[in-house]
């Protein structure tokens, strides 16, 4: 079904140690409003919806959040791979070095674990695109508060936009996905007997 090809979709090299921002970039893994909640809710939903261009981008967009879970990751990794415990302490994430060392563990920026919760999934094709739309301008708005605290980060900065873009463009396809959805469950069913057929 899905072909990985081995490489990050948008380039990642961070040179500069900050468990600081590692801290709060975490949450775009396993927050609320992350990659792994977005990848899991469009992945779920898929299945009930009435047609195959909206099942399509469901698929299409779930599997990009994954590409994107796989850049966060990377981003947390990289700002906390050369840390010394002094850098982690000060940061305040001893408590999360504490169970998880410097691997990357979905939890918020609060240091809530990843919960099942997050995925929503309603079982009404309205309802599951309107809750996507939102999630994804949740995650945009995400975005640009991270970008707020990197300041001269730029290593961290670009790749942070790039993820805010791709956000923007999945707002814009649920969008066309619940028209579409909309005009199909609009249609109006026409049934013949079969004298009609002939």
């Amino acid at each position: 079904m899905w072909t990985y090809d081995k490489k990050l979709e948008y380039p990642i090299n961070i040179k500069k140690t900050n468990p600081r921002l590692a801290k709060v970039i975490i949450s775009q893994y396993g927050g609320p409003d992350g990659e792994l909640a977005a990848s899991l809710r469009y992945l779920s939903q898929r299945f009930g919806m009435p047609d195959q261009k909206s099942k399509a981008i469901l698929n299409d967009i779930g599997t990009e959040e994954l590409a994107h879970l796989e850049m966060v990751g990377t981003i947390v990794h990289q700002l906390t791979k050369d840390a010394t415990i002094e850098e982690i302490e000060k940061a305040g994430l001893a408590p999360y070095y504490t169970d998880h060392g410097v691997d990357v563990y979905p939890v918020s920026a609060a240091g809530v674990p990843f919960t099942a919760a997050y995925i929503a999934a309603k079982g009404d094709p309205i309802a599951n695109l309107q809750e996507n739309l939102a999630a994804e301008q949740k995650a945009r708005a995400t975005y640009e508060k991270l970008i707020d605290l990197c300041k001269d980060e730029p290593d961290v900065i670009d790749p942070l936009r790039f993820l805010r873009q791709r956000e923007i463009v999945h707002f814009q396809r649920f969008g066309e996905a619940l028209n579409g959805v909309h005009e199909r469950l609009a249609q109006k069913k026409f049934y013949m007997n079969e004298k009609c057929k002939n």
